[in-house]
């Protein structure tokens, strides 16, 4: 991973001087760093604080981070011009690709403690329900984050009726298929006995009463949002293509180079920051091209 950042970090720095040398210097005059829903605004303005400062001082122009209520609000805003860099799900990433192929261009992926770039759609509940599998949710409330969520609903839609024979509309084989908001919201709710079962994303890896290594369970875990000891899992995916690091592809090569040498190296030059960019322990973020997203844009366009 260190040899990877060095890499990275020294074609950037050739790269972008050359730019710099040809065309001048990068005519942008603000950056704007999309965040997809998950967990409240103000959390996600603070786990990316640090990002935007170091993104700040990089590029010498003023950047923002937006917080759209939900998934579709950073993908229209990548669409429109409006943000500049997300870190997508792979879903999400299939969506904007079909809207616009030209829009934007994956250049980084999560990478797990263990070398992968995969992570798992998990299905929980609350321990006191006695629910320990789809059989036991027949009839039950199951909720789900985004519709534009890879883990969060198109997984799950497609694996889920293999298992149960049904359908996913409400009364079908669960009582309501309820569309929560985001992963955060999904796991205060089933904390809150409000619905039977979710299903949010992790790693895992790691251990089970920490939230796994990293994803939406640790980062509600960290925020003392749910205790793990009092949740018990009920199904897991196959492993799903960590979604990437986005860049619209008209930004200046030399801006792109520098924001993808900063999110490279993020792990090495600030690891608390890290820490809450990653959602929880992982080792940084490696290169990935489109060709890792085929099988979710396939699955994408059979779900449309």
């Amino acid at each position: 991973m260190k040899n990877l950042v060095a890499a990275i970090l020294a074609t950037t720095a050739l790269t972008g001087a050359a730019f710099a040398d040809t065309h001048g210097e990068a005519k942008i005059t603000e950056f704007r760093i999309g965040v997809l829903g998950g967990e409240n605004a103000q959390d996600r303005m603070t786990s990316n604080e640090c990002l935007r400062a170091k993104t700040e001082e990089l590029l010498g122009v003023p950047t923002k981070v937006f917080t759209p209520a939900d998934y579709d609000g950073v993908i229209q805003g990548l669409l429109g011009g409006t943000i500049d860099v997300a870190w997508l799900g792979a879903s999400g990433y299939a969506k904007t690709y079909l809207t616009d192929p030209t829009a934007v261009e994956p250049v980084l992926v999560k990478v797990n403690m263990d070398g992968s770039y995969g992570y798992h759609s998990i299905g929980f509940t609350r321990k006191e329900t006695g629910i320990t599998s789809l059989a036991d949710m027949k009839g039950k409330t199951f909720g789900f984050g985004d519709p534009n969520s890879t883990s969060g609903y198109l997984i799950p839609s497609i694996e889920i009726p293999v298992e149960t024979g049904a359908s996913m509309e409400s009364g079908d084989y669960f009582g309501e298929v309820k569309f929560t908001g985001g992963h955060e919201q999904t796991i205060v709710a089933v904390a809150n006995g409000d619905i039977d079962a979710g299903v949010t994303w992790a790693d895992g890896q790691g251990a089970w009463e920490d939230g796994y290594n990293s994803g939406a369970l640790r980062k509600a875990v960290d925020a003392g949002l749910v205790d793990m000891n009092q949740i018990v899992e009920i199904w897991k995916s196959k492993p799903i293509p960590e979604g990437p690091v986005v860049l619209r592809q008209d930004l200046p090569e030399d801006v792109k180079l520098k924001v993808t040498g900063l999110w490279a190296s993020l792990k090495s030059i600030d690891p608390d920051c890290a820490y809450g960019v990653l959602q929880g322990e992982a080792l940084g973020f490696m290169p990935i091209t489109h060709d890792a997203y085929l099988s979710i844009i396939e699955a994408r366009k059979a779900s449309n």
